[in-house]
């Protein structure tokens, strides 16, 4: 069955490698990908319509949101954003906005890369937002809803993160749900996740993305780690 997906991130750490998955896959006839600036190098792929857009006028561009599925892998850091008013437009503000455009044009299936720290009433500014992100998600009527909270991130990005380069370091010594996850592994579980396309509201924690597969149409992930509601 062929369907079409939305990603947005897709210059990112987790969205490149999810873009280059949805890419290999023979199920998804259009992957419309919405980002700020065209990459080096682009998937050779005719199914990938990359678009170019101002993040901040999103409502614009509605009309490409008239797809099967969205999968959201937006993140910035502190540094990144500059202020906590852009950090919150980039975490918090264009995954709703896209979600509710989604909505609007039928799309029934929000994937989102989160964190593990995700908790709408922690102290620290980061963890609350993506917390509220996902409480918002939640109340939403999609009729499928993913969520993947990894840990600490690893992999090739464009700019060094030294500070995350060390808590990845020291997170090996920790119990295996903190610790760093790869890239890689978490576009995966999401992958699959989209290609598996469950009803209800699905969360895949950290401690269950090393190794997952996307060869098939089921999500190859410890029970224990994985809930489903709905």
């Amino acid at each position: 069955m062929s369907r079409s997906i939305l990603l947005l991130g897709a210059t990112g750490l987790v969205g490149r490698e999810c873009l280059r998955l949805l890419a290999a896959r023979d199920d998804y006839d259009r992957i419309v990908v919405l980002a700020r600036r065209r990459p080096e190098r682009e998937p050779d792929s005719s199914r990938v319509e990359w678009h170019v857009v101002d993040f901040d006028r999103l409502t614009r561009y509605a009309a490409f949101f008239q797809v099967d599925q969205i999968l959201c892998a937006l993140g910035a850091t502190m540094k990144q954003a500059g202020s906590r008013e852009r950090f919150r437009a980039v975490d918090l503000l264009y995954p709703v906005t896209a979600a509710h455009l989604g909505l609007e044009k039928g799309a029934r299936h929000f994937l989102l890369v989160s964190a593990m720290s995700a908790n709408k009433h922690s102290p620290f500014f980061y963890s609350r937002m993506k917390g509220e992100l996902e409480h918002q998600l939640k109340a939403l009527p999609y009729k499928s809803l993913t969520i993947v909270r990894p840990s600490i991130l690893l992999g090739q990005r464009d700019k060094a993160r030294h500070l995350e380069r060390a808590a990845a370091f020291i997170s090996l010594a920790a119990p295996r749900r903190f610790r760093a996850v790869k890239a890689t592994d978490v576009a995966a579980a999401v992958v699959s996740a989209a290609a598996a396309d469950q009803r209800g509201v699905r969360m895949i924690s950290s401690a269950s993305l090393a190794g997952v597969l996307t060869g098939g149409n089921a999500l190859q992930t410890s029970n224990a780690a994985v809930t489903v509601a709905g």
